[in-house]
């Protein structure tokens, strides 16, 4: 049992009256993905995470229809003032446009709580994008506004992502989801690979997030995914892998209680010290939560 407040690292809220989520309707991914056809709040969060104490999250872009990427952060950001649950917000930002989004990025930044930034490359059809001249310029020009790039990727992308992380060496990466193994498919060599390369670049660090809706929703099991924690664990060191609940898109497979569950017996052989890294500390020193916004 988790004895100390959590800090998650990776959760969504979803407000339908302001915005669209057209993935959520129903989408190849994720079976019965309609089932978050609803709003989520934080308050919602706080019962769904009972037993569990979750001081406060990192609020991750939900994809939101275009062009409401910066409405939404301004969201996000306003909430937070009022909400201490609140502590960050990664936003996202069409980086394939290339330096022309800096007076975007510069906005952003100027936004209470918001950290980071980011792009999903697992809907880019083409992963080579993020290699072009536009995108590598946008990315490079994230510490300049003190932000960071979180990559959210599915396993076959890793060979461009691996090139563009060593292409920008003074950008703070999150590799979300320890990469989507495809723990349905049983099919993890690619993965395995990819993530050793990954982890082998010192500004990356992993959020152990995301595996039960990699598997069978109905039919997972912990020998399934427990391995695989332990994998990215090995690779990256207890100083570099944050807990993420991925809630609600969870709820697709798992309650939020059982995730947590999880990732306590898969962490059970380490220290309380570094327990406390895995599930807070790390997400505050990953996403600069204890500096003033």
């Amino acid at each position: 049992m988790i004895d100390f407040p959590i800090i998650d690292s990776h959760i969504h809220l979803l407000d339908r009256k302001r915005f669209g989520y057209s993935w959520s309707g129903g989408s190849s991914w994720a079976t019965g993905a309609a089932k978050l056809d609803r709003d989520w709040t934080a308050d919602d969060l706080a019962s769904a995470s009972k037993p569990h104490h979750v001081e406060g999250f990192v609020f991750v872009e939900a994809d939101v229809d275009m062009p409401f990427y910066l409405d939404e952060a301004e969201w996000i950001a306003s909430a937070s003032v009022d909400d201490g649950r609140i502590m960050g917000c990664i936003a996202c930002l069409p980086m394939e446009r290339g330096l022309s989004m800096e007076p975007e990025m510069a906005r952003l930044s100027d936004l209470h709580a918001v950290r980071g930034i980011r792009r999903l490359i697992q809907n880019m059809p083409d992963s080579t994008v993020i290699l072009q001249r536009d995108f590598l310029e946008a990315v490079n020009l994230l510490p300049k506004y003190d932000l960071s790039f979180d990559i959210c990727i599915d396993p076959h992308q890793f060979e461009h992502t691996i090139e563009m992380v060593s292409r920008c060496p003074s950008v703070s990466f999150v590799l979300d989801h320890m990469g989507k193994p495809e723990v349905k498919e049983n099919r993890l060599a690619r993965w395995r690979e990819g993530l050793r390369e990954l982890s082998s670049l010192p500004n990356v660090a992993c959020k152990l997030s995301g595996l039960l809706t990699q598997a069978d929703h109905a039919t997972w099991s912990e020998d399934q995914v427990l391995p695989l924690i332990d994998h990215a664990i090995d690779r990256f060191g207890v100083d570099r892998v944050l807990f993420g609940g991925d809630w609600p898109v969870l709820e697709l497979a798992a309650s939020y209680g059982q995730w947590v569950d999880i990732v306590d017996r898969a962490t059970q052989h380490l220290s309380h010290a570094d327990r406390r890294k895995i599930f807070r500390n790390n997400a505050i020193k990953t996403y600069r939560l204890d500096q003033p916004s």
